[in-house]
Order: C-alpha cells, then sequence, then structure tokens
C-alpha cells in the first residue's frame, strides 16, 4: 500500500504551477483525500484562513507550496509583500498544524535564501554563511524563517517538520506574465512577442554573466513526495540537478530553441541578481534517493512547445 493511500493531505499552493505537478503525482500514488485551499476561499496571509482551511480539511500532512513570488523585477518592486506574505503564509500554517495534531509539515523555501557570496554548489551547512542577494533578500530571509521556526518546534514540541531547498523551477505551464516571470518564461516570451512583431533584436537584463540552475517542475514535484514520506529530520535538504548555465548561454539556446533569428541586446543598467547559483544534491540523494532525470534542453522544449500551442489557441 502506498504510503499516501490512506493519508489526509493538505496542499497549500496546490491550484498552482508546482502544485498541480505535486497534486497528479499525490493521485497516481493513491491519495484519494486531498485538500487545495484556493485564495479565493482562504486568505493563507490571515490567521482565520489558515485556521478554516484546517478545520476544514483535518490533515494528517501538510505540504505548503503557497508563495507569492516572482523575478528580479518583480521582487524589486514588491520587496515588502514578498516578506509578510510568505512569512505570515508559513509560519501560521505551521503554527495551526502544530496545534491540531498534523503528523507531518513540509515546508518549501527557496535557493534565494543561501548568502549571496555562498561557495558553489551551495551546500546546506553553508544557509548562514551571509546575507541574501539584495533584490531577493527579502522573500528568501522570509522563506529561511520556516527552517528556524522547524528546527525549534521539533525541540520544544518533536513536532515533525521538514524543510526543502529547490533550485530554480521551470516547465510547461510556468507563470508567463512579463510582472512576475521568472528568466526561462520570460525569455520564452520575449522570443516569440519578437518573432510575432517581426522585431530584430530582443533586450535582456544583466550582463548575462550570472549563472543559474534550473529544476524541471516535474522533479521537483517528485522530490518533494520522496521527502514527504522517507525524510523526517530538520536539517535543511537541497533539491537540484547538479547543473549550472549562464544566462547568456541560456539565452542562447532558448533563442535557437524558439526559432527566435534576431539579435539579444544586453542592459548592464539592470540587475544580473546573484552571481552563481547552483546547489548541491548529494544530501537529497542519500537522505531519500532524489536525483533529478529531466536535462534542461528537454525540459525547456516541452516548455517552449506547450506555451507555442497555448499562443496559437
Amino acid at each position: 500500500m502506498s504510503f499516501f493511500s490512506d493519508k489526509k493531505v493538505m496542499v497549500t499552493g496546490g491550484a498552482g504551477f508546482l502544485g498541480r505537478r505535486l497534486v497528479g503525482k499525490l493521485k497516481q500514488r493513491g491519495c484519494g483525500d486531498i485538500f487545495v485551499p484556493r485564495s479565493a476561499n482562504y486568505d493563507l496571509v490571515r490567521m482565520e484562513g489558515v485556521e478554516q482551511a484546517f478545520a476544514d480539511s483535518d490533515p494528517q500532512i501538510v505540504i505548503h507550496l503557497a508563495a507569492v513570488c516572482g523575478g528580479i523585477q518583480d521582487n524589486s518592486k514588491r520587496p515588502g509583500t514578498h516578506f509578510y506574505s510568505n512569512l505570515m503564509m508559513g509560519v501560521q500554517a505551521m503554527e495551526v498544524a502544530r496545534q491540531r495534531g498534523a503528523e507531518k509539515f513540509v515546508a518549501l523555501g527557496t535557493v534565494c535564501a543561501y548568502p549571496k557570496f555562498a561557495p558553489v554548489p551551495f551546500d546546506e551547512d553553508d544557509l548562514w554563511d551571509g546575507y541574501p542577494e539584495e533584490t531577493n533578500a527579502a522573500y528568501g530571509l522570509a522563506k529561511k524563517m520556516y527552517l528556524v521556526q522547524s528546527q525549534a518546534y521539533r525541540q520544544q514540541y518533536g513536532f515533525n517538520s521538514i524543510f526543502l531547498l529547490p533550485a530554480n523551477l521551470y516547465g510547461p505551464g510556468d507563470d508567463f506574465n512579463p510582472e512576475t516571470s521568472h528568466v526561462i518564461p520570460a525569455l520564452i516570451k520575449k522570443c516569440f512577442d519578437a518573432m510575432e512583431q517581426g522585431a530584430e533584436f530582443i533586450e535582456v537584463w544583466g550582463t548575462g554573466k550570472a549563472t543559474r540552475e534550473f529544476l524541471y517542475v516535474d522533479d521537483a514535484a517528485e522530490g518533494i513526495l520522496l521527502a514527504t514520506e522517507f525524510y523526517n529530520r530538520s536539517d535543511p535538504i537541497n533539491l537540484g540537478c547538479d547543473s549550472e548555465i549562464s544566462i547568456k548561454d541560456l539565452v542562447e539556446l532558448i533563442e535557437d530553441l524558439t526559432g527566435f533569428p534576431g539579435e539579444i541586446r544586453w542592459d548592464p543598467s539592470k540587475p544580473d541578481g546573484q552571481p552563481r547559483r547552483s546547489v548541491s544534491a548529494k544530501r537529497a540523494k542519500a537522505e531519500f534517493g532524489f536525483e533529478s532525470t529531466t536535462k534542461l534542453e528537454d525540459g525547456l522544449k516541452k516548455t517552449i512547445e506547450l506555451y507555442r500551442k497555448t499562443r496559437q489557441g
């Protein structure tokens, strides 16, 4: 019998980009009691909304994915919103889960929690050795408080909670809104917009020198469920794919895969963000056997193909 088949599971953010994949995988594992609190009915930034969601679902396992997040532009515009909303959602959800005697709480952190100049690849033991990169520090630090809370609650109450740090996610169905999107969907949209408009170039923020690691969304969902089932300590755990690419190389790859024939114009007056970003996935493999299986180019092809079909209606 599957670990999840007789469990009542709440997935906050379960209707989102990552959440939809995770809920689908839960169903494949035989979980028949999945509760997804929708924002229209439950304001998880407010304690009343959190308490109502728990009262309506009485979950044994809580997987907290709900977040207010975006790329460099959105992080720079709304740091206060990112800090307050993410902090309150996670802290209150974990507290109510503890009060109600939930069996396990899974908190999703962010690679943005790492120090700006942490050694690459990021090792979990380096998480506190410096301040995060400024453009996403508010978001990263709010999420990092889940780790503090998880460890404090385990120490004082014996509460079983875990904290996961995924690399940057991407995949089909990502957020392509230019106001809030991350780098991959933003670049894909720019290429298609330029081709549609007959533009000869696209403009990209920064210098292209920064590096990133990108984890395919289905792989991330699989890692979260493996950790939910098999990992029961509050030491932080990275989810990654042991691959690092410069933004310059990423732009050229997306340009090639979308078929955009034009020029790339860099705007160095705009921020690069963190200089390098890649995580060590050794602990996840050792603790619960997680390994990413999707190569970046393959994942990009799937992402671009769905976006192409969506644009065509």
